[in-house]
């Protein structure tokens, strides 16, 4: 019983972390200008 706690546990994080990091890159998209960009582009 406990490996399946632990499991659902670890999946449910792995969701969390995947949900935020999409939500801070749609974020970054929209609000980022595309003069920045540009410049993070050319390095």
């Amino acid at each position: 019983m406990d490996d399946s706690v632990q499991k659902s546990c670890w999946g449910l994080t792995v969701k969390a972390v995947i949900a935020i990091g999409c939500v801070i890159l749609l974020a970054w998209l929209f609000n980022v200008p595309a003069e920045t960009g540009a410049i993070l582009a050319a390095g």
